[in-house]
């Protein structure tokens, strides 16, 4: 039977700045143009949280069952590991994407954007398949597209829209930064697992493309947040404190370019979340009170 704090590794922290980066951006984009309202961010995020700890459970069921995890290099599997039941972390994803359709009812009724409710069905569906199903997406290589998507576009321009009625060219901008970092976090994900997705069958984006062509890309995916910042300074100057971040980008670059494979790589894993999340804080300041 796993312990709590078993469960709570399961759940997978390191990758909530996932979830919490695109409110934050999204929230400071509503501010920039008079539309902040601070419950309507609170239910967005409750809605992130709920969908990226889903699919994270989601995740080690269905490579549970495939037995994709059997040999795992990174942290640990529930299912893979034989502590808990597959059903039993069935059951706890669907509760996560329960609460998370909770959220997102309350979210778009309090706005009336009755739309909305497609998009989010859309992003549950997009949770449950990305690995789930005869045939997941995750294990075709368009899981980096989905993640930047999902925890990218929909995220943020969904929290500046439910409450603004509109998006702006600074918020497009933040979601294609916060979109780029949350890839890059998986493409490293994806780095650290080639050789055991290898034996499974799982053809991930970092599998067909190879170890150097992956690594070329995070490169490409951790620049894009500094390059908008730039461009974005254009019109708010206050944007270029986004660039607070370039020290962490900076460190796990040269942990790239040095060939950091296996658990040397879990580090990269966590400083390009952090480095997301520091990104992702100072840009929501800058655009709210710029």
């Amino acid at each position: 039977m796993a312990t709590v704090g078993q469960w709570v590794e399961g759940a997978r922290p390191r990758t909530l700045p996932n979830a919490i980066a695109p409110v934050l951006v999204g929230a400071g984009a509503a501010a920039a143009i008079g539309r902040f309202a601070w419950w309507g961010s609170v239910l967005a995020l409750v809605v992130a949280l709920a969908l990226i700890i889903g699919v994270n459970f989601a995740n080690d069921y269905s490579d549970g069952i495939r037995g994709t995890d059997d040999e795992r290099v990174g942290p640990l599997r529930l299912v893979g590991s034989g502590l808990v039941s597959p059903k039993l972390v069935r059951a706890v994803a669907f509760g996560c994407f329960g609460l998370a359709c909770v959220a997102g009812l309350a979210l778009v009724a309090s706005y009336g954007r009755w739309w909305l409710i497609a998009v989010g069905a859309l992003c549950v569906l997009g949770a449950w398949f990305y690995t789930g199903g005869d045939k997941p997406y995750g294990y075709s290589g368009f899981g980096e597209i989905a993640v930047f998507l999902f925890f990218g576009l929909t995220a943020v321009l969904g929290t500046q829209y439910v409450q603004a009625g509109q998006v702006s060219w600074a918020g497009a901008g933040g979601a294609v930064g916060v979109g780029a970092f949350s890839a890059a976090v998986l493409v490293a994900n994806n780095l650290r697992d080639i050789p055991t997705d290898r034996q499974s069958g799982k053809k991930t984006l970092a599998v067909r493309l190879g170890d150097g062509n992956t690594r070329q890309l995070y490169l490409t995916l951790v620049l894009i947040p500094l390059v908008l910042s730039a461009l974005i300074a254009a019109t708010n100057p206050w944007v270029l404190s986004g660039f607070v971040a370039a020290p962490l980008v900076i460190r796990n670059v040269r942990r790239m370019r040095a060939g950091a494979n296996g658990l040397a790589l879990i580090p990269v894993l966590k400083d390009t979340g952090l480095a997301m999340l520091v990104w992702a804080a100072a840009t929501a300041l800058a655009l709210a009170f710029g």
